[in-house]
């Protein structure tokens, strides 16, 4: 890793920090600065260690989504899950062809059903369509993350999760305290881990060929 790699490394867990810590306190100011900063750094510090350009594409769609996300409208709400959705697309060409468990897809298959069975009567009927479909496409990253290894595929089970937090905030239901810091913790260490695992991917499917 160069200096550069690690500087933005660095400058993208202390945006991190200043993000959570900001949500902690309440200081909206600290978090409307932090966020979109994230995937930024995150993407640089990717593209300093040779990131194959669909991560670098996922990212910046997770980008995008986290910016619109920063609005309470219902629109901009559309548009950050249509940019995360453009996101997993991405994640879904890199991670290929590569084998994946087919008892963890039944698994995610299963905890998807579940979920929106659960979730849909309490949804807003105009964003019912749009969350069951993102939300399938959505789970199929998170299981074919696991083909990437244990990084990825823990990245994608905690993307899943923090987007299943959000989604419970939207059909109001009972929220954990300070709600949007667990939804940034567990999507923060998401994104991290996906590069993380696809990093690790990459340098070792370097190494076979060598």
């Amino acid at each position: 890793m160069t200096a550069l790699s690690r500087t933005l490394l660095g400058a993208f867990l202390l945006a991190a920090a200043v993000d959570l810590g900001s949500l902690l306190a309440g200081a909206d100011t600290g978090h409307l600065v932090a966020k979109p900063l994230l995937m930024p750094l995150l993407a640089a510090y990717a593209a300093t260690r040779g990131a194959p350009k669909l991560l670098l594409a996922a990212l910046a769609f997770g980008w995008g989504g986290d910016v619109f996300l920063l609005s309470d409208a219902d629109a901009a709400f559309l548009v950050g899950m249509g940019s995360f959705a453009l996101g997993h697309v991405c994640y879904l060409v890199l991670f290929g062809k590569r084998r994946t468990s087919p008892a963890l897809g039944a698994a995610y298959a299963l905890a998807l059903g579940g979920t929106l069975v659960a979730l849909w009567p309490d949804l807003p009927a105009d964003l019912r369509v749009p969350v069951a479909g993102y939300s399938l496409l959505l789970t199929a990253m998170a299981w074919r993350a696991g083909a990437l290894g244990v990084l990825a595929g823990t990245g994608g089970a905690l993307f899943l999760l923090s987007d299943t937090l959000i989604a419970t905030g939207v059909a109001d239901w009972p929220q954990l305290p300070v709600p949007d810091f667990w939804v940034m913790l567990t999507y923060i260490a998401a994104q991290y881990l996906l590069t993380a695992g696809a990093l690790q991917a990459m340098y070792g499917e370097r190494r076979t060929n060598n």
